[in-house]
């Protein structure tokens, strides 16, 4: 996979790209990562790519010509999917970070200040994408996450893939407890079913966990069209759920 990032802070990815599960996919081919300085677009000789906003208001708007020079520019001889990191944009779930895994070029863009001149949105962007209903200094830690939750689902990147199977969100529930030694911590005991060695019990423990886990916690889920028929098995064994 390609992945392709436009920011005035190119020196925020570089640590990030070298760390972890990212690093190493970016080590081994899997991903091909490369930052581009929207500064080099700007015609200001001064190198700036904000201006005071139409209207009126505090803060600065993100100039439009330096942005759609350099998503043309990153786009010349492919067609990436262009991906505007902001907080209107549609939700990030893992839904969606499968389908843009699925993707073979992704192109972000990440804005800084007030935003982002909107005719950008209308010219050079494909996506608008929110990691949450909350505002960032910027579209740099953004971009990250949604790299970072992208990489799982390529083959090759995580050394088990029945890890990234059994996540939380990808079967539409939370992940099951998990337990390591010692097996008493604080007075807490490791589940007994965990050290039984019978594995079908283990299964059968691990999916009435998360059943009550997204019951407990995220409810919502539970209506998720990615529930799938697992979250059914589990509910005929429920009974024994606290409080």
């Amino acid at each position: 996979m390609r992945i392709d990032v436009i920011t005035i802070f190119p020196e925020l990815f570089r640590p990030f790209l070298r760390t972890s599960l990212v690093g190493r996919a970016a080590e081994a081919g899997i991903m091909n990562i490369g930052l581009c300085d929207l500064r080099q677009y700007s015609d200001d000789p001064h190198r700036s790519v904000d201006d005071e906003p139409y209207g009126g208001g505090g803060g600065m708007v993100m100039t439009a010509p330096p942005w759609i020079a350099a998503v043309r520019s990153q786009s010349q001889g492919t067609s990436p999917w262009r991906i505007l990191l902001t907080p209107q944009g549609v939700p990030l779930n893992d839904a969606k970070v499968e389908e843009l895994a699925a993707r073979p070029h992704l192109l972000f863009l990440c804005g800084r200040y007030e935003g982002i001149d909107e005719r950008v949105a209308c010219t050079v962007v494909d996506e608008e994408l929110s990691i949450g209903d909350y505002v960032l200094a910027g579209g740099e830690v953004a971009a990250m996450v949604v790299i970072e939750a992208v990489s799982r689902y390529l083959p090759g990147v995580v050394g088990s893939p029945e890890s990234v199977e059994r996540d939380s969100f990808h079967r539409g529930l939370l992940d099951y407890p998990h337990y390591t030694r010692p097996r008493q911590v604080e007075g807490i005991e490791v589940p007994e079913v965990l050290v039984s060695g019978n594995h079908q019990a283990i299964d059968a423990w691990r999916r009435e966990q998360a059943f009550l886990a997204t019951r407990r916690r995220r409810p919502d889920l539970l209506l998720s069209p990615r529930q799938g028929g697992e979250i059914g098995a589990a509910s005929c064994n429920s009974g024994g759920e606290e409080g």
